[in-house]
């Protein structure tokens, strides 16, 4: 049983965008991807771990014992997620800071970033007044979108501006050495000459 290969489907909510995955893997392979995510956000997966039958080509639901560990590191590389889940289920978290979250899924054998169904149902919302909040929460990830680019914007000119002021220091070190270099170079051939005489 062992030698099976799992599935994993996985969807991503990352505001109103859907993102799905359908891949392989095994009982002791590790899949990771890297998403970048501005701060503040929910990000919602959805996933689904099943059994492939090589003898009928198909998947079967997996058997209970089997579980998919996750763990989700933000840009600074602290664990902002590090648990073991059922075969089928969703997981969400919030990112604290913008930038790059690895997400590691693998498999252990053994011992829309907000659901507006329940939402509208727990708060008792009309369809009007759900359609509302569903529309102020696009307009909030977008500005939290625009407001993430804007700060990757000033991370890269600072980049910029960094590496235009090396050259430009480097380039005044360089020409300072080859004016030292000359310098010494006609000091000591003009001492070369009038040892020699020739001047």
């Amino acid at each position: 049983m062992l030698k099976y290969i799992y599935s994993v489907i996985t969807w991503a909510f990352i505001a109103n965008s859907v993102s799905g995955l359908y891949f392989h893997i095994g009982e002791t392979e590790r899949k990771c991807f890297i998403e970048e995510i501005p701060d503040e956000t929910t990000v919602l997966v959805h996933y689904k771990v099943e059994l492939f039958d090589p003898r009928s080509g198909g998947y079967m639901p997996s058997s209970p014992g089997i579980g998919m560990h996750v763990e989700v590191r933000d840009p600074d590389d602290k664990v902002i997620l590090s648990r073991v889940y059922s075969s089928e289920g969703r997981i969400s978290f919030t990112s604290q800071t913008p930038g790059e979250h690895r997400v590691h899924l693998d498999i252990q054998v053994g011992d829309h970033a907000i659901d507006y169904a329940n939402l509208a149902q727990k708060e008792k919302l009309s369809k009007l007044q759900l359609r509302i909040r569903q529309l102020l929460d696009q307009v909030e990830q977008i500005t939290k979108e625009q407001n993430y680019q804007r700060y990757r914007e000033e991370r890269f000119r600072q980049t910029s501006e960094s590496t235009n002021s090396r050259v430009l220091w480097w380039s005044i070190t360089q020409t300072v050495i080859l004016l030292v270099m000359g310098a010494w170079q006609m000091r000591h051939l003009k001492s070369f000459f009038e040892a020699k005489k020739l001047v």
